[in-house]
């Protein structure tokens, strides 16, 4: 790899791994008190099927952008039984294959190889768009259960909610990837 094709997979894969960073720091300080509770104004849905979501959504993407070409999906998680723990494993999954397929479109000129199961073609397969959508998506999600927890009277922790703005990671703060 070029210096300036390391520098943009730089540009692409820190901001998704940062996204990946605040998303799984929320999910592990949601109040377990509102795990299973239902989410104000649509009661078939809960706090954990919101969160079980996110990854659920990237393995989707996963099969049809990334398992084409080799990339191993990983399962779906039960919307209704998935566990923290459980989930926050499947993130780190999710967010190796996003990674990968993100990579895929770098080593391929910028732009993520179309497949045949790609029959949405709303989203441009340019790295830039593919990683914004993804990184859109989880944000509106976040910021959807951090409004269902204040609805619900509970307090999400405030390293969680400031966490959610370390786009730099805090100096002697180390978080696995």
């Amino acid at each position: 790899m070029t210096a300036a094709s390391e520098s943009t997979a730089r540009l692409i894969l820190e901001p998704w791994r940062t996204n990946c960073r605040v998303t799984r720091l929320l999910i592990e300080n949601l109040p377990q008190t509102i795990w299973t509770a239902p989410i104000p104004g649509m009661p078939r849905r809960t706090i954990r099927m919101v969160a079980a979501h996110l990854h659920n959504a990237r393995s989707r993407w996963i099969k049809t952008l990334g398992v084409p070409w080799g990339i191993a999906r990983p399962p779906l998680v039960n919307l209704h039984t998935v566990t923290r723990r459980s989930l926050i494993a499947a993130l780190r999954r999710s967010d190796t294959g996003i990674e990968a397929v993100l990579r895929l479109g770098l080593d391929a000129g910028g732009e993520v190889p179309p497949s045949a199961a790609y029959t949405w073609r709303n989203l441009p397969l340019d790295v830039g768009h593919v990683m914004a959508y993804f990184v859109a998506h989880e944000a509106h999600h976040r910021g959807q259960l951090i409004l269902a927890a204040r609805q619900l009277g509970a307090q999400v922790p405030k390293k969680a909610t400031d966490g959610l703005w370390w786009w730099q990671q805090p100096k002697g703060r180390r978080t696995r990837r």
